[in-house]
């Protein structure tokens, strides 16, 4: 769903996305071969100092420069600006965050329709979890 689908995610499934913005997270923790994996040694595949743990906030407030520049020879640039924020607000709406409510609330008229719906979205179950 993170990657793949266009559009609004139906309501019915965004709680079930808790923190995930993007990929195979999860397909990666359960896979068995992974079990058998070592640590890259090579300094390209390491992650970037900004990518370690950047915050919703930051995320969220993205514009399409800013992303493309940020995932700039990531996989991650492939989905695009809108449909990562969407996510990014997917994320906030689940982290009961309620600091976060302001991001939420200055994305509702994103000239994007996904990414004002998960605004929406966000910032009525940020309320709805206190």
């Amino acid at each position: 769903m993170t990657i793949e689908h266009k559009g609004p995610i139906p309501e019915d499934l965004r709680a079930l996305m808790g923190n995930h913005i993007y990929g195979c997270d999860d397909c990666l923790a359960v896979c068995p071969w992974n079990k058998f994996a070592q640590d890259a040694r090579e300094i390209k595949y390491a992650a970037r100092a900004e990518l370690v743990a950047p915050s919703l906030r930051d995320l969220a407030g993205l514009d399409d420069g800013a992303f493309r520049a940020l995932f700039s020879g990531s996989p991650i640039k492939r989905i695009g600006r809108d449909r990562f924020v969407r996510n990014v607000l997917y994320a906030i709406g689940n982290s009961g965050d309620l600091a976060l409510r302001d991001v939420a609330t200055g994305l509702q008229e994103d000239t994007a329709d996904e990414v004002a719906d998960a605004a929406r979205w966000a910032a009525i179950r940020l309320v709805e979890k206190t």
